[in-house]
């Protein structure tokens, strides 16, 4: 069996990292402790930390410890980016920001077993410190001419916007994480984004300086399409976990989408599916690439780890009805509207011809093209084929969900919204 390095790497999991040899040595002794941090900086982990957990569920069931540090103290300050200065958020919204990032780790790793996870806050140590004791007993261990060379630093320092002395600082705050997990718990590794490359390696040189001891670094590489763009982001901003945020309908949908060329590569990313599973899923989407039978699979894989079982078979059965496979009164309304968020849409009143809505909302170009396709057979309301051309819209047609759903053949689909004031 392939250890664990040699798996990261084939899913192209592993960008960078320390000493490979004593990387690798250190791994198959087994029972490592490792560690990766995250933020606060929002209310909700996005799908780019699903490639840092994902790690981190490879290094846990190749018989390792993961630690999840929840950045309590760290998001109170801010990751240097590339463009200008981060909002500081108030106190009471970090924490509760924090709460909500440990509540989603909680359902993504494994906190069973022996090498069962561990979510940690790094408030806990960091609050601690006095500004005197952070000057003395940390920053006398980092020099400035080193942590100015670090690349987001360089190029901050050579933009419009300068750095501040709070940014700046952020990398002693990692460092020191990184040294309170090696004397509390035995850590020994952190894994993190290949944009924190130059973060990661503060810790390492701190830890030898106090403590005279080796650790080491991996990072993940930020995942791009075939194209060489970045993988990710929606119309409407980031794949939120968090389902109020982004709902499961629209996240399974995201993943159905993949393009052929980036699924295969995907599902190595983010899924747990074998050597041999991929390559059969890859023959499948050769030999017959319009079953997308690859992007079912990485769709309800994901959507399952992330919201559960039971959610993606109602996003799939709502998916199924839509193309008139299934009833969509055995939908639930919730998921329904979800569903319509990713559909044009009109309003309409009842007692409304169907003709001149179906040309309102763009399925036909005009009433004239309407009626015709509706005489052929090729118009629907809820899956219900139209046979009077003449049909209006009844309170008969209004699912529970107050929709009304319009399709033309079968791929072209609609919603409409009942206009109650008319």
């Amino acid at each position: 069996m392939a250890d664990v390095v040699d798996e990261l790497q084939w899913r192209g999991l592993i960008a960078h990292h320390t000493d490979m040899d004593a990387l690798r040595a250190a791994l198959n002794r087994g029972n490592l402790t490792f560690y990766c941090g995250f933020d606060p900086t929002a209310p909700s982990l996005h799908h780019g930390h699903l490639v840092a957990i994902k790690v981190m569920r490879h290094l846990q069931m190749a018989g390792h410890n993961p630690i999840a540090v929840v950045g309590g103290a760290t998001g109170l300050i801010g990751d240097p980016r590339d463009k200008g200065e981060r909002v500081l958020n108030q106190k009471d919204v970090v924490a509760q920001w924090a709460d909500d990032l440990k509540g989603q780790l909680e359902g993504l790793l494994d906190f069973d077993g022996e090498h069962a996870a561990r979510i940690v806050n790094n408030l806990d140590w960091t609050a601690e410190l006095s500004a005197i004791d952070f000057l003395r007993d940390i920053g006398k261990n980092f020099r400035v001419g080193t942590m100015l060379s670090k690349d987001i630093v360089a190029r901050r320092l050579n933009s419009d916007e300068g750095i501040s002395f709070t940014e700046f600082s952020y990398q002693i705050l990692q460092a020191n994480d990184f040294l309170q997990l090696y004397r509390r718990y035995g850590c020994t590794m952190e894994i993190g984004g290949d944009d924190q490359w130059g973060n990661l390696v503060g810790g390492i040189d701190l830890i030898h300086k106090r403590e005279g001891a080796s650790v080491h670094v991996m990072t993940n590489p930020l995942i791009t399409k075939s194209d060489g763009t970045k993988f990710g982001k929606s119309e409407g901003g980031a794949i939120w976990l968090n389902p109020t945020m982004f709902s499961p309908y629209k996240f399974y949908q995201f993943w159905l989408n993949q393009a052929d060329a980036d699924v295969i590569h995907l599902l190595k990313v983010f899924t747990f599916r074998s050597r041999e599973e991929i390559q059969a899923l890859e023959e499948e989407r050769d030999a017959n690439p319009g079953a997308r039978t690859a992007q079912r699979v990485l769709a309800s894989d994901v959507t399952t780890w992330v919201h559960g079982s039971a959610t993606t078979e109602r996003v799939e059965q709502a998916s199924r009805a839509l193309f008139g496979r299934e009833d969509l009164n055995e939908i639930d309304s919730q998921t329904l509207r979800d569903a319509a968020e990713e559909l044009p849409y009109t309003d309409a009143h009842v007692g409304e011809p169907l003709v001149d809505i179906v040309a309102r909302v763009g399925l036909e170009k005009s009433r004239a093209a309407a009626r015709r396709t509706a005489t052929s057979g090729g118009i629907y309301v809820n899956n219900r084929k139209v046979v009077d051309t003449d049909r209006v819209l009844t309170s008969e047609d209004i699912l529970d969900s107050g929709l009304v759903f319009l399709r033309k053949g079968k791929k072209n689909l609609a919603v409409v919204r009942l206009d109650h004031t008319a």
